[in-house]
């Protein structure tokens, strides 16, 4: 199975958690980074770096790309155009604020995603999302143990 397919398929496995600020347990609630980061960790092991606690405005507080600085350092960035089925996409909600939301793409025209008081749900990608759209990117190769290196018994 692919990467892009395994984030596909465990994505759409978080449908129907409840939405909950800061919290990243698949069945149990989780807000959009909660659902990347659960992703990621059924994927990947572990988290690549614990977020600090954040605010529910704290983007607009900072005034900083907080979100896609922490994806850069962990993921490929992409072109708008260049997006594709297991990518992560983040949103800002109006022109001039950074962008805080995020969500993964699992179809050309379908995303998983939460918002508050809302379930992760698997909607369409319609064009009130693309035009938010600031920053995608793609989730780096699993790296697999290198049997060369490997002990021998």
């Amino acid at each position: 199975m692919s990467v892009r397919d395994h984030i596909i398929i465990e994505a759409r496995s978080w449908i129907g958690t409840p939405y909950h600020h800061q919290a990243a347990l698949k069945g149990v609630g989780c807000d959009c980074l909660g659902l990347v980061r659960g992703v990621w960790r059924a994927v990947y092991g572990a988290d690549p770096e614990h977020p600090p606690a954040y605010s529910r405005d704290w983007a607009e507080t900072l005034r900083e790309e907080t979100l896609a600085d922490a994806a850069s350092r962990h993921m490929i960035p992409l072109a708008l155009d260049a997006i594709e089925p297991g990518d992560l996409l983040l949103f800002a909600i109006n022109e001039t604020a950074p962008a805080k939301h995020c969500a993964i793409l699992v179809a050309p025209n379908r995303m998983i995603h939460t918002i508050e008081s809302h379930p992760v749900a698997e909607v369409s990608f319609v064009p009130w999302w693309r035009n938010r759209l600031r920053f995608a990117f793609r989730f780096p190769k699993i790296r697999r143990p290198n049997r060369n290196n490997a002990s021998r018994r």
